[in-house]
């Protein structure tokens, strides 16, 4: 067996130093372990600061945004925009709006003139029948006059039919003024005279009647006409009050009286003259047969 090694004494001096190593040794230690604390604290406040600064990029960003959006001018300008939108809109709606009424009226009064015009178009076929519906020379001038009353509107008129035998115009009816009182006119002489010999329409621009009637002065005169051959003259010097201009179908109403009337009078008046023939013929035939 082999001996242990003695133990070599330590001095004083050497149990000092080993003291103070062990000092040392030991405040190594705490402060790595201090500068391990600190660099972790440095680590976490790296951290956190990170995290900060990205905070405080987002707030600016949010911030800057929210300035931009709260800017005056840029709102002002938004708010023009969507007025002038707004504006535009309304204009859009109120023009499309106009249209349809525009249409709507424009449909009423089509409506009011096809109403019109059926008015117009029963008037003249009434007229026209009534002039064809009877042979009787009488009741043909009796129509005329109703229709020229009723349908034109006439106060006063006068009715002429050409002599063929005088060549004049003679009186054969009238409404408001005295056949008596009323001249023959002559083919040719004066508006009446050169409405007959023409066989134009003649119708007065000055519409006012005047106070008392003037035969020379007529305010319509329509021309009762076969073809070309004018047989007589429809002379109208005032019409009623509530007449205050012509409308349309009275120009229908003077064309219609221009043909149709002067063929019932020419019928009837022919059938008339036969009439009073047949009954002299057959006058002879019975003085001749007892």
């Amino acid at each position: 067996m082999e001996k242990p090694e003695a133990e070599i004494p330590q001095t004083p001096d050497d149990r000092a130093e080993k003291e103070e190593e062990s000092k040392v040794s030991q405040r190594a230690q705490e402060f790595l372990q201090v500068f391990k604390k600190g660099a972790e604290f440095t680590q976490e406040l790296l951290r956190i600061n990170e995290k900060l600064r990205y905070r405080v990029v987002r707030l600016e960003e949010e911030n800057n945004d929210f300035r931009r959006a709260m800017q005056p001018e840029t709102a002002i300008q938004d708010l023009e925009r969507r007025i002038q939108e707004l504006v535009r809109e309304k204009e859009e709606l109120r023009e499309k709006y106009a249209n349809i009424e525009q249409e709507n009226q424009d449909f009423a009064q089509r409506y009011v003139e096809i109403e019109e015009e059926n008015n117009n178009l029963a008037n003249l076929y009434i007229a026209s029948y009534q002039l064809h519906s009877t042979l009787d020379y009488r009741e043909v001038l009796q129509i005329i006059l109703e229709i020229v009353i009723n349908l034109i509107g006439a106060e006063e008129f006068v009715l002429l039919l050409r002599d063929e035998k005088k060549d004049k115009l003679l009186v054969v009816a009238a409404e408001g003024i005295s056949q008596d009182d009323f001249p023959a006119v002559t083919i040719g002489e004066g508006i009446i005279g050169k409405v007959a010999e023409t066989g134009e329409n003649y119708i007065r621009k000055d519409f006012a009647s005047p106070e008392k009637t003037e035969i020379n002065n007529p305010l319509v005169c329509i021309p009762l006409k076969i073809k070309e051959y004018v047989i007589g003259v429809i002379v109208l010097y005032r019409l009623l009050r509530q007449k205050t201009q012509f409308a349309e179908v009275d120009y229908e109403l003077f064309t219609l009286l221009a043909g149709h009337a002067a063929t019932a009078i020419f019928s009837s008046r022919l059938y008339s003259e036969s009439e009073r023939r047949l009954s002299t013929f057959r006058g002879f035939i019975d003085l001749l047969t007892r």
